[in-house]
């Protein structure tokens, strides 16, 4: 078994992105699955690409993206991406999509395929947050989330993937005030977790991970 995992690179102005950095941290193998890590642009459509050109190249049988989520105060684990780009900002080569379709053949929306109560149980276990989240956003997060269950539903088949959000480091916090951080050590353990979750359980497990709003 070989799982992909993808980080991005700093956006916004930001000098520094969590997810790669928890990213480049996750160890080689976790219980004997190799763990192939790369770094994806922030920009549309080059980081479906550039994963693209890495599911060829390695054949994994799950593709797990880590994206950072400013604001948000645990692990998020996405349950669905939705077929629409309107991005709020410029991505990193000055892009700045507004209401049209990843794909315009393609349906509104995916659920991810990975077990994410599972995973959400097994970071919750190490004492870590983490919940369930139904909006992955309109920016590339959310662009990756949807257009890599794409081309695995219409090209690359017996493939899973899913999608991971993040806090921000502490050190990305210090200009501000009431927002919430993670050290870098803890989401890269909480991922950790949901690889485990992930290679051990092939269909989720039934747990509560609704919300009321």
């Amino acid at each position: 078994m070989k799982i992909l995992v993808t980080g991005f690179d700093p956006f916004n102005n930001d000098i520094i992105n969590p997810s790669i950095e928890a990213v480049r941290l996750l160890p080689n193998f976790i219980n004997e699955v190799e763990i192939i890590k790369i770094e994806v642009p922030t920009v549309f459509f080059k980081s479906l690409n550039i994963i693209e050109e890495a599911i060829i190249k390695y054949q994994p049988d799950v593709v797990l993206s880590i994206g950072q989520a400013g604001g948000r105060s645990d692990i998020s684990i996405e349950r669905i991406g939705i077929n629409i780009d309107d991005a709020k900002i410029v991505d990193n080569e000055n892009n700045q999509i507004i209401d049209d379709k990843i794909f315009v053949d393609g349906p509104d929306a995916y659920f991810t395929t990975l077990p994410i109560k599972a995973m959400v149980e097994n970071i919750k276990k190490y004492g870590i947050p983490s919940s369930i989240s139904n909006s992955a956003g309109t920016f590339v997060c959310n662009h990756v989330t949807y257009g890599v269950a794409h081309l695995l539903g219409t090209k690359y088949a017996n493939k899973r993937s899913g999608f991971i959000h993040i806090p921000y480091l502490p050190s990305q916090t210090l200009m501000f005030s009431n927002v919430a951080s993670m050290e870098l050590n803890t989401i890269v353990k909480a991922i950790i977790y949901a690889i485990h979750a992930i290679i051990e359980n092939e269909n989720d497990i039934k747990v509560t991970g609704g919300k009321l709003h």
